[in-house]
């Protein structure tokens, strides 16, 4: 098939998928899949609630089309799955968005057609799983009948600097025909340029593990933090003066959130436990970085004991929701955890960040305000690094006697209380 002749379905228009959609609109028909009514409908007014893409872009994309029906996807012969891929209650890979997608594109294959994958998976999954259903469904057989791809997402949220043009794309396909031709395909859009892994297997480890080594450091961090916040001594100095040696890694303390860095490295363990591996350091770190908003919430309620203030009925003000600043993605954000800590002792909370839809943060039982009143909170809390946050002093919201706690360290000193 020449790439003139390509048709494309993106099926999961999340912060993956729209971009992808968008950028593949300009060199081919593009059909945007999604089961969300409402993330269609307001697609089709040109709005994207994950402000990833601008509705200029939206307009622009003459070539790109949004659907909740599947019948609309039967046209195209190739297919990118960008659907999430959770954990479970218990940490254990939830494929069940994956499956159903695969189920979906399985009842429209057609011979010759080609199904790429992005979704995050452990090593082996896009042909044991991902496969097995494409076949079952279609009737079709792997690499005679149709092919398979793998191309991991490295999108992060909020950042329009490394976007998905400027980050390096990593390909791998069922056969090296395959691999190149949808190494074609992503050249068109990617500017850095793409890699070509050897096998699918290949490409879906290095996915995983470029999540979990910051993971990994991350929790080095929160680890420091706890040391030497026993110590008497400032984590953050101890970093800044760290790191003016050249090849000192200058990761910082905090919680961990998102769909990403908390969640892959569960993959990655749970496919090693199946092969009779349990891996050590991996599964430290996540303990650590899971156990990080109680360790939190337990040095909030310590400075306000210190400074002889009352946590119960204590009016408090948690500035930022999401789990990462500058977006309004609130998946996986730990700062719910550490408003659930201190409503357990009867704090009047109240939450503020601009960059939250309200309604969302409704669907998380979490009580936003538009604006917090000056001098009205005995303690506030900075959990979110948001820019807007630096551009006053927040000790106008406390009370004469009131606590402030930086949990990013984004304040000067002499704004604060205590930080992590």
């Amino acid at each position: 098939m020449d790439n003139e002749d390509i048709n494309i379905a993106i099926i999961g228009l999340g912060y993956v998928g729209l971009p992808l959609a968008v950028a593949l609109a300009e060199h081919y028909p593009v059909v945007g899949y999604d089961i969300n009514q409402q993330r269609i409908d307001q697609l089709n007014q040109h709005q994207d609630v994950t402000q990833e893409v601008n509705s200029d872009d939206l307009k622009a994309a003459k070539r790109l089309t949004f659907s909740a029906d599947s019948q609309e996807i039967k046209t195209a012969n190739h297919y990118i799955i960008t659907v999430p891929t959770p954990v479970d209650d218990n940490n254990t890979p939830d494929l069940s968005p994956l499956i159903k997608a695969s189920q979906l594109v399985g009842s429209v294959l057609t011979k010759g057609d080609t199904v790429v994958y992005e979704s995050t998976v452990y090593p082996g999954a896009t042909e044991s799983v991902c496969a097995k259903i494409l076949s079952q469904q279609s009737g079709l057989r792997l690499n005679e009948d149709y092919f398979l791809g793998y191309s991991p997402e490295r999108i992060n949220p909020g950042d329009k600097v490394n976007t998905l043009s400027s980050i390096v794309k990593v390909v791998a396909g069922s056969t090296p025909q395959t691999a190149e031709k949808i190494n074609a395909i992503y050249q068109k859009i990617i500017t850095a340029g793409t890699h070509l892994a050897p096998t699918i297997k290949v490409a879906e480890a290095a996915k995983a593990i470029e999540n979990t080594q910051r993971d990994i450091n991350i929790a080095f961090m929160n680890e420091l933090s706890m040391m030497f916040h026993e110590m008497d001594i400032d984590v953050l100095e101890v970093i800044e003066a760290a790191a003016t040696k050249w090849n000192f890694l200058k990761f910082t303390p905090g919680l961990v959130g998102g769909h990403c860095i908390g969640i892959d490295p569960y993959y990655l363990i749970h496919k090693s436990q199946e092969k009779g591996y349990f891996p050590q350091l991996i599964t430290t770190a996540r303990r650590i970085n899971e156990n990080m908003s109680d360790y939190v919430s337990e040095r909030i309620l310590k400075l306000m004991a210190l400074q002889q203030k009352h946590i119960v009925d204590a009016k408090v003000l948690i500035m930022g929701l999401t789990f990462k600043e500058n977006c309004p993605d609130l998946r996986n954000t730990r700062v719910v955890e550490i408003v659930a800590k201190l409503q357990k002792y009867h704090a009047d909370i109240d939450i503020y960040d601009p960059w939250v839809d309200a309604q969302e943060a409704a669907q998380l039982n979490q009580p936003m305000v538009d604006q917090p009143q000056h001098e009205s909170y005995d303690l506030v809390v900075l959990a979110v690094a948001h820019d807007e946050f630096l551009k006053s002093n927040p000790r106008v919201y406390l009370k004469t006697d009131g606590v402030l706690f930086d949990l990013k360290g984004l304040l000067p000193d002499e704004w604060v209380d205590q930080r992590l």
